[in-house]
């Protein structure tokens, strides 16, 4: 038994908001209260550990997460630098460190922050015995060299893939950019990793994730993370609670497994059907009711529509899983939502039962669409480093309407649910800078302004955290175990030097826990 002490709990349960003391037991919360009171309830031999004044918060969980390609992405190229020179700088000190033909794989470019789009051209330079794959920051496109496109066998009569594109220029010769589902054709024949370093690349990430105060996540990788996961969790080497979604494509065996949301255990358990709508903002693949500013013939690329969505859903749901659905275009979103709509109005004439939907993003929306995810019961999943990042791409390429994207204030002001996430490593998964975009709108550098990018849809350090607590608990079906701290609940929980809520916003950027806990056992410490 341990009770912590002398602290400034703040435990996001509405019937004991605040406390000084908390006592744990078995991995879980006993009570919370004052050290006095809490002496006397227990029954055995106590630990005490005084934490001289320092702040404890619930756990945090990012709801969107890959992570397996996070992990392996540890060990890749950080291209997410402001010029293409100092990426082609990194690019060409790791090829000077590799063998003949090894793949050289990288991360994190995108040429919005750049003039413009790179080439093949820009690598062959230092890379012709190496093929080369780098993945954009929105992982929505990949930049390739000559090498990666000969083995892929893409030439001038390659056809564009469905729901892909690669990019080429006047002379119809491939540019080394692909688009969409056209990086497969380059992606496949990089040399899958074995479970073992799958297994082994999300073991060595753990610790970072727990000093950025992170106790559960929902994984949005395929199988093998999966697999990976479950032999982790098999050695009691998995020490993050993982909520797992499933690939649209796996819908099938799921089904003949019979597999439903919620199955599993307090460590590992099933979220949802992931099925992709559209692309993303940054390659300008996101799906849109009115054409990109300045591309008039551009309206992005829709993946699925709304009648494709509704029998998908409806055959996941009658089956007792829930979906969860990429949309950022403000299309996109409209698509999902008219599937949602259809699926609500069958419930009841199909006894089909009323699970908890998500959209992952949620970017744009029109203003008639904003209030259709409280109507309809839906969880807006949203990431709120996505804008400050995106802001100054949506105000290029999608004007006016950007009023309402990225819009947290919108979706709880219509009484959605909201769960933040980062979508590492499209964004850090660190959710102190999450809270920080939130409450501030603005980048590190205090950019756009003091007021920060539509200051609107700000929202309150309160209701972020619960974003990702709360929130993150309730879309992964977890509310009576996770994201507070009460009776009951786990303890999984963060050490605070400094308490977020007497701080200035910009200093958020700085904190990080001294201490997290999950299952009443510390993790990591300072």
């Amino acid at each position: 038994m341990k009770l912590l002490s002398n602290a400034r709990i703040r435990t996001l349960d509405k019937l004991n908001p605040e406390a000084s003391a908390i006592l744990l037991e078995g991995g879980r919360v006993l009570a919370a209260g004052t050290r006095q009171d809490l002496l006397s309830r227990g029954t055995g031999a106590i630990e005490e550990i005084d934490l001289g004044g320092r702040v404890i918060w619930p756990g945090l969980t990012d709801a969107h997460l890959h992570l397996q390609n996070y992990s392996l992405g540890l060990n890749k190229i950080d291209c997410e630098t402001g010029s293409k020179a100092e990426c082609l700088r990194r690019i060409s000190e790791r090829i000077q460190q590799a063998a003949p033909g090894e793949w050289i794989l990288g991360h994190g470019w995108n040429q919005n922050s750049w003039e413009g789009w790179p080439a093949a051209a820009d690598l062959d330079v230092f890379s012709r015995q190496n093929p080369v794959y780098l993945t954009a920051k929105s992982l929505h496109a990949a930049w390739v060299n000559t090498a990666a496109l000969h083995l892929a066998g893409i030439d001038r009569k390659t056809s564009d893939p469905p729901e892909g594109v690669i990019q080429r220029d006047q002379a119809g010769n491939a540019t080394g950019v692909l688009l969409e589902s056209s990086m497969q054709l380059v992606s496949r024949r990089i040399p899958e990793p074995s479970l073992q370093e799958i297994e082994q690349a999300i073991e060595n990430a753990q610790p970072g994730l727990w000093r950025f105060g992170l106790t559960g996540i929902h994984d949005f990788d395929r199988r093998e993370a999966f697999a990976a996961l479950q032999n982790l969790h098999a050695r009691r080497r998995l020490k993050l609670r993982v909520n797992k979604n499933i690939p649209v494509d796996s819908l099938d065996h799921a089904l003949e497994l019979g597999l439903r949301s919620g199955f599993g255990d307090e460590w590992l358990w099933i979220g949802a059907i992931k099925a992709f709508m559209d692309g993303a903002l940054g390659p300008r693949t996101a799906a849109m009711i009115h054409p990109y500013l300045g591309e008039p013939d551009n309206l992005g690329m829709l993946n699925l529509d709304g009648e494709e969505l509704s029998e998908i859903s409806l055959k996941a749901a009658a089956a007792g899983l829930s979906m969860s659905v990429h949309a950022i275009g403000d299309r996109a979103v409209h698509e999902v939502l008219n599937a949602f709509e259809h699926l609500r109005a069958c419930e009841r004439e199909r006894s089909i039962p009323h699970l908890r939907h998500r959209i992952e993003h949620v970017q744009v929306v029109t203003p008639q669409d904003a209030p259709r995810l409280a109507a309809l019961d839906v969880i807006a999943s949203m990431q709120p480093l996505h804008a400050t990042s995106d802001m100054l791409m949506a105000d290029a390429y999608w004007g006016e309407r950007s009023a309402l994207a990225y819009g947290w204030r919108a979706q709880l002001d219509h009484g959605a649910h909201l769960a933040f996430g980062s979508d590492a490593p499209v964004e850090s998964p660190n959710p102190f800078l999450g809270l920080h975009a939130a409450v501030t709108r603005q980048r590190a550098d205090g950019s756009p302004s003091q007021e920060g990018w539509v200051p609107e849809q700000k929202i309150s350090l309160q209701e972020a955290l619960e974003a990702y607590t709360l929130g993150a608990a309730y879309a992964a079906n977890a509310e009576d175990r996770l994201g507070k701290l009460a009776p009951g609940y786990a303890a999984d929980l963060i050490v605070l030097d400094r308490d977020p809520f007497d701080c200035h916003p910009s200093e958020m950027l700085n904190l990080t826990p001294s201490a997290t806990m999950i299952a009443g056992e510390w993790v990591w410490q300072a």
